[in-house]
């Protein structure tokens, strides 16, 4: 089985896979479940089949956000998934699951400034703000290669 980031998913298409990474984000529509992973490089939805998959579905289905995972699946081109690919999941490995009595403390609502700056090492994790800091590492970059070096 190849274990791959969410990054590489494209180059898998058609291929049965391993991604290491977090529960983002659970969706439940009846039957099917629309669990969104994340690793460090991206997310991918997953789908997940009451009647296809049994034991995924139910080892997904009340599962807290930010749990650590391991899922196998079969990698597809999808336009409306986020990334333009989704996992078909197989099979789903629970590594650590987040407390319901501590949940984790950032979800997808506001919050207010104070409450994210006492949590910033957590809000860091949101899209947004992964995206500036991949922004300004970028700019630094850029910057230390066109500024001239001094020399002695």
């Amino acid at each position: 089985m190849t274990t791959i980031t969410i990054e590489q998913a494209g180059k898998y298409d058609g291929q049965e896979v391993t991604i290491r990474g977090w529960l983002y984000n659970l969706r439940e529509s009846g039957k099917l479940l629309f669990p969104i992973f994340r690793d460090g490089t991206g997310v991918i939805q997953g789908v997940v089949s009451l009647k296809e998959n049994p034991e995924a579905f139910a080892a997904l289905k009340g599962l807290t956000q930010e749990s650590s995972v391991i899922v196998t699946g079969n990698i597809r081109a999808e336009q409306r998934a986020p990334g333009g690919y989704e996992m078909g999941v197989t099979a789903i490995n629970v590594l650590q699951k987040v407390s319901e009595d501590t949940p984790y403390p950032i979800q997808l609502k506001d919050h207010g400034v104070d409450f994210l700056l006492d949590q910033r090492h957590l809000w860091i994790r949101t899209p947004r703000q992964a995206a500036i800091l991949r922004m300004r590492r970028c700019l630094r970059r850029r910057r230390a290669k066109a500024l001239p070096r001094c020399s002695k």
